[in-house]
């Protein structure tokens, strides 16, 4: 539909304009990635049955904002002469070809700067009625960069606060958006009153629960890309101002009670060196002749008190001081005994240790001295034990010669009772009996 309603413009436009030329260029729009190299394409139609002997062909650019100049790009000339802008130098040339009405221009890695619209102008000698110009539109695709989080406002309990996010690069233009999560990351409804336009997002009234995790997304037709912002809400905090005035009022007292505690120490400490020497500035003065005492007079009512003199008050203090220094006195005389009876204890020690150790030498020797006679006993009866195994041996010496000797006479005695006992045979057989020899011992009874 939409391609017959161009193709019908189209004629009309050519018949309005018969006998004019026409410049056309085929699309409005033209996208390409940046750094590529693109053509333009432009035509042109001079008027019928005409030949033009000079074509002068224009192309120029014109920024996208209100009210932008327009820069010539380049000028071709049908006498061969090209003259290019400097800025374009060597990235831009035109293909013109008059028979057959083209004109279009060739440009090289292409940038964010060549966003605009470009301008083909066509003048023909002659030939100026009809539509000589033609317009299109250039969009260098680029993907959005990384965008950047921030926090605009104090993140405080009860304030406002914008959170923005932009991308530095990005064509088309990208759009933004906020997703939030609470601060266990789970996904949260936004808030009614929170407002997200062009990657800003406006927070109002904030509170604990509005912290948490915030992910803005920039994207465009070519791809996406995010960042991620963490919102911690605190308690409002005091200024600078407050907090310093505090921190010296603070430091002041402290200065201040140190200051009061140390005289309340050294006068506590000068009054008690009075006290224990039992003098004071006013107690220097002799004692009373009377020896009143400070609590007879306390003990006055108060209608005596104010009547007394200034001689009386002079008497009650001085006897006062004495009453002190007796006490001091008596304190004194009460560390001497108690200082005496230590001296005597530790005498008492020291007694009690020389008797210790007296005994403690004599028992020893006592009992060295019982050892000592133990081992002599012990060795005299080692002794007598020794004298009476001697009388043994010596009584077994002469029992065991003594059975020798008897055993040698019993076999002596049988071996010639056994010869007379052989007597008788050699008798029968008529043969004479031996001799008895003259060295034979007689015998003896030992048993007598």
């Amino acid at each position: 539909m939409e391609g017959g309603i161009s193709s019908l413009t189209l004629l009309c436009l050519v018949l309005s304009g018969v006998g004019a030329i026409q410049v056309v260029i085929p699309k409005d729009v033209y996208e390409y990635a940046r750094g590529d190299n693109i053509t333009l394409p432009c035509t042109f139609t001079p008027k019928p049955g005409s030949t033009p002997s000079l074509v002068i062909v224009s192309w120029s650019v014109e920024g996208l904002e209100a009210g932008a100049e327009e820069h010539l790009i380049l000028t071709y000339y049908s006498t061969g002469v090209t003259d290019i802008t400097q800025i374009y130098e060597g990235r831009v040339s035109v293909d013109v070809n008059i028979g057959t009405g083209k004109a279009n221009l060739n440009l090289s890695s292409i940038t964010l700067a060549d966003n605009k619209i470009f301008k083909c102008l066509v003048q023909i000698p002659g030939d100026e009625d009809g539509k000589p110009l033609d317009t299109a539109r250039l969009v260098v695709l680029v993907a959005p960069s990384t965008p950047i989080c921030k926090i605009q406002g104090k993140a405080e309990y009860g304030q406002n606060i914008n959170l923005t996010c932009v991308s530095e690069e990005g064509s088309p233009p990208p759009t933004y958006s906020w997703e939030s999560r609470d601060v266990r990351n789970m996904p949260r409804v936004p808030d009614p009153r929170t407002t997200d336009r062009g990657g800003i997002l406006s927070l109002y009234n904030i509170s604990k629960d509005t912290s948490g995790f915030y992910t803005c997304t920039s994207r465009n037709k070519i791809r996406a890309a995010s960042c991620n912002i963490t919102l911690a809400v605190m308690p409002p905090s005091m200024n600078i101002g407050s907090t310093a005035g505090i921190i010296a009022a603070v430091a002041g007292l402290l200065v201040i009670l140190i200051i009061i505690i140390y005289c309340c120490c050294c006068r506590k400490k000068k009054e008690d060196e009075e006290y224990a020497m039992g003098v004071r500035e006013e107690e220097y003065h002799d004692k009373e002749p009377n020896g009143k005492s400070h609590r007879a007079e306390d003990a006055r009512s108060p209608d005596d008190s104010s009547v007394r003199s200034p001689d009386d008050r002079y008497e009650e203090r001085s006897e006062r001081g004495n009453d002190r220094r007796r006490d001091y006195d008596d304190r004194r005389s009460d560390y001497d005994d108690r200082r005496s009876d230590f001296d005597d204890r530790r005498s008492d020690y020291d007694d009690r240790r020389r008797d210790y150790d007296d005994r403690r030498r004599d028992d020893h020797r006592k009992d060295y001295n019982d050892r000592r006679s133990d081992y002599d006993d012990r060795r005299s009866d080692y002794d007598d034990r020794r004298d009476r195994y001697s009388d043994r041996n010596e009584r077994y010496d002469d029992n065991r010669h003594y059975d020798d000797e008897r055993r040698y006479n019993d076999q002596r005695d049988r071996r010639y009772d056994d010869n007379d006992h052989y007597d008788e045979p050699y008798d029968d057989r008529d043969h004479d009996r031996p001799p008895v020899p003259n060295n034979k011992p007689a015998r003896r009874d030992y048993d007598d």
